[in-house]
């Protein structure tokens, strides 16, 4: 099994990496949707196993809406002042109101859809919780490259920690975890692997503060809760298995399972990087 997981990931980071780096916010846009439909389709394969059937396609479309409106958010527009002045300002958009677009086509399709009405409830949850937890979060991941001068330093940053945390978690817990984390949850994972995760995150902050023009504190203030939250993101999808009684989300991913057993971590690091560096990293005007 290491054998496949490694090699899944020599052909997959290179690709990323020079994505991240080399390609516009809106290539970038394009291809979180695609990975994003397919963690949601995973999401609503596990819901199907105990028999909540999602409103996939609206779910599916609502996504989309959700990304391009966090691109939109990314754009900048000239806006002509008097005298000639100009002054550069991004589109914000509302998201709000594509929660309520979508509320609205649920409601729809709850009272006119053609299914049996004991399912309306769970249809109504899965979509939603769909939505939610799994396309909402991983939006962010736009915003974040799109954040002007260190965008897709920001996003390129967020992934290695994830990928370096995961892996110095998988072989210290391998070769010296004994004290379970979440045995009901996720039997393998130990404290000593978590511990290993946390280290190898901030080791990348170091490695990275010789790179990107970010005081080496907010990098590794981000490093750190971006690797926190990304280990209960990975326990969260767990719990969602679990649930399903399922091993994997899904198996596109030799060595690794499903897209979403590959980004589980990512869902709740990214946003949760995105808000740091708004918050704290972002230079006040």
């Amino acid at each position: 099994m290491t054998w496949k997981r490694v090699a899944t990931a020599a052909v997959l980071i290179p690709v990323v990496v020079a994505l991240v780096l080399l390609a516009p916010t809106s290539v970038i846009a394009l291809v979180l949707a695609l990975i994003t439909l397919l963690a949601l389709f995973e999401y609503f394969a596990l819901g199907a196993a105990i028999g909540h059937r999602a409103y996939r396609f609206w779910t599916a479309s609502c996504c989309l809406l959700l990304l391009y409106l966090q691109w939109l958010a990314t754009r900048e527009q000239v806006l002509v002042l008097g005298g000639g002045e100009t002054l550069r300002a991004g589109i914000a958009p509302n998201l709000v109101e594509a929660f309520f677009v979508f509320v609205v086509g649920l409601a729809a399709l709850t009272l006119w859809t053609k299914r049996p009405l004991v399912e309306g409830l769970p249809a109504a949850g899965i979509s939603s919780s769909a939505l939610l937890l799994v396309a909402f979060p991983l939006s962010f991941g736009v915003r974040l490259h799109g954040v002007a001068g260190v965008g897709p330093e920001l996003l390129l940053f967020s992934l290695v920690i994830i990928w370096v945390g995961d892996t110095a978690a998988y072989f210290v817990g391998r070769s010296i975890g004994r004290y379970k984390l979440a045995p009901k949850l996720s039997p393998q994972k130990t404290w000593e692997g978590t511990v290993a995760s946390l280290v190898g995150s901030l080791l990348v902050a170091l490695a990275f503060a010789r790179w990107v023009a970010i005081p080496v504190g907010h990098l590794i203030g981000m490093a750190a809760v971006g690797n926190i939250f990304g280990q209960a993101g990975d326990l969260l999808e767990s719990a969602y298995k679990r649930s399903a009684g399922v091993k994997d989300s899904g198996s596109l991913l030799p060595g690794h399972g499903g897209i979403l057993d590959r980004i589980d971590a990512l869902i709740l690091a990214i946003p949760v990087v995105w808000y740091y560096w708004i918050w704290f990293g972002s230079p006040r005007i």
